[in-house]
């Protein structure tokens, strides 16, 4: 468990070092809010200047060859859609989205859209590269990929054997995408899920090419190591969800909510970034309230439940300020009390079930101890409140990674780079399968209502891309990965020795 500088939840799409604490706090300094996935966005700035003709590109000039325009994306539907379709076959829950259903029942509003020439799934993603260097947490796209490297590629029966929990199948044929729906996945996950990757193949036309995956839209992986060791390694399946760890083999993907999460008002991260951003300028982190703060549903988890016994009581204070959160009442009030942005007013956040983070303790994060938690987190607001200026270092440090080097530019570039070393493995043709239905992005906001309709409409790729995604680094190699899972252990011992210290004292 976790105390922190205003974060906020995160589901990674990080392949992540796997974490040995269900929480985090973190020092909460500039915005970090949590929300649902390791997803935030850097700060740019335009200026205007009068260009000279040395700024002019060559292909502008007079008498140079003219660029191809870059495609321009708008979305027009052309009838009202029909919503009645009955998922259950009896009465339907008012709250249950049927978009995605609805859209799979026809194709139709597909045909008339332009699809970009198929890629090559031998190029390099980096042959048209903007020159510059992607994060060094895209290295791990090597690791999540490499037992199947190691295993000499991916077979059709494996990706058969990914079907068992899937919740859809995804194939890119020629630049579109057709989806194979095997069962609802909680809320709209799977739908804006598939809205992302929508919004890749709109931004980089072309460049994604031919695959076919098994995405499954739970919460936790499930493709244990240790059973497709040796000989079972054929048997190894190759499954997309939205986290991992070093115990697990499943294939690290963005999360849903980088495009919105209707069910609880998150918007798009482009628009939630500035909101949080504006709120968490109100208040400096030395005026807020010196307490780690966390507001959520306990009944999902008992690890939650057992946070509730940390709250303030007339007995006794662990410095933690506990709220229960009822998510059906908030639905009915339009969420006006769980605003993410009006949460920073605490000086520290908690994070609980964080098995599945990528950061660093003690640089970016402060470890909570599961099996002690109230005490574990007095220890470490109290160390915070008496070290100020290196709480507010942790802080910052974490926000810094979070403005600076995840942002949706990288988001995007992260699942091209996925996607294209994945399609290198597959040593099948990719073909649709008769229950497979194109989906594209009029059949889906066509068919949307209410908040899903808004988030798509704000999360939606206006425009290709000009220049290619970052360059992909090298893989890690073994030395590196052992020091960097030492340095997070080491750290991790660190705290939990300090706090016996203190216990003792």
């Amino acid at each position: 468990m976790a105390a922190a500088a205003a974060p906020r939840p995160t589901a990674n799409f990080i392949a992540a070092l796997s974490g040995t604490s269900s929480a985090f706090l973190f020092f909460s300094v500039v915005v970090l809010g949590l929300v649902s996935s390791a997803r935030w966005i850097a700060r740019t700035t335009l200026q205007a200047n009068v260009p000279t003709t040395a700024d002019i590109p060559t292909a502008a000039r007079v008498g140079a060859p003219a660029a191809p325009p870059r495609p321009i994306y708008s979305i027009s539907c052309s009838a009202p859609q029909l919503r009645s379709l009955n998922l259950s076959g009896g009465a339907r829950t008012p709250e249950a989205s049927q978009t995605l259903a609805l859209a799979l029942s026809s194709s139709s509003s597909c045909r008339a859209s332009p699809h970009p020439a198929p890629a090559s799934t031998t190029a390099s993603v980096s042959s048209s590269s903007n020159s510059s260097s992607c994060p060094s947490y895209f290295r791990f796209i090597h690791e999540d990929l490499r037992p199947w490297r190691d295993a000499g590629g991916i077979t059709r029966a494996m990706l058969a054997r990914a079907r068992v929990t899937a919740s859809f199948r995804l194939l890119v044929l020629g630049g579109r995408a057709f989806v194979q729906r095997f069962r609802p996945a909680f809320q709209t996950r799977d739908l804006f899920t598939i809205w992302g990757v929508l919004q890749l193949l709109r931004r980089y036309p072309g460049r994604v090419p031919d695959l076919d995956l098994m995405f499954d839209c739970a919460d936790w992986p499930v493709v244990r190591t240790h059973l497709y060791r040796g000989k079972h390694g054929a048997l190894m399946p190759p499954l997309f969800r939205y986290c991992g760890d070093d115990r697990t083999l499943d294939i690290v993907f963005p999360d849903w909510s980088f495009w919105g999460w209707p069910e609880i008002n998150i918007k798009p991260w482009d628009a939630l970034r500035k909101d949080l951003k504006e709120a968490n300028n109100r208040v400096r982190w030395l005026d807020r309230e010196p307490y780690a703060y966390w507001k959520g549903n306990p009944a999902v988890a008992v690890t939650r439940q057992e946070l509730i016994k940390c709250n303030v009581s007339s007995t006794k204070d662990w410095n933690a300020r506990i709220y229960k959160q009822d998510w059906f009442r908030e639905s009915k009030a339009g969420y006006n009390d769980s605003n993410l942005g009006s949460q920073c007013t605490h000086r520290y956040k908690i994070y609980i079930e964080g098995t599945t983070w990528s950061l660093m303790p003690i640089q970016h994060y402060w470890p909570v101890q599961n099996d002690n938690k109230c005490d574990s987190i007095k220890y470490a607001v109290d160390w915070g409140n008496s070290h100020k200026q290196l709480a507010q270092r942790i802080g910052k440090q974490a926000s810094d990674f979070i403005q600076e080097e995840i942002n949706m530019d990288h988001v995007y570039d992260y699942m091209l780079h996925l996607l294209t070393e994945y399609a290198r493995l597959l040593r099948f043709r990719p073909v649709k399968p008769p229950e497979a239905v194109e989906i594209c992005p009029e059949s889906l906001a066509c068919q949307a209502e209410g908040l899903e309709k808004k988030f798509f409409m704000e999360s939606m790729v206006k425009s290709a891309h000009d220049a290619g995604p970052c360059d992909l680094p090298p893989p890690f190699n073994p030395q590196e990965l052992t020091m960097l899972k030492q340095r997070k252990e080491h750290s991790i011992k660190q705290i939990q020795t300090w706090e016996r210290r203190f216990g003792r004292a």
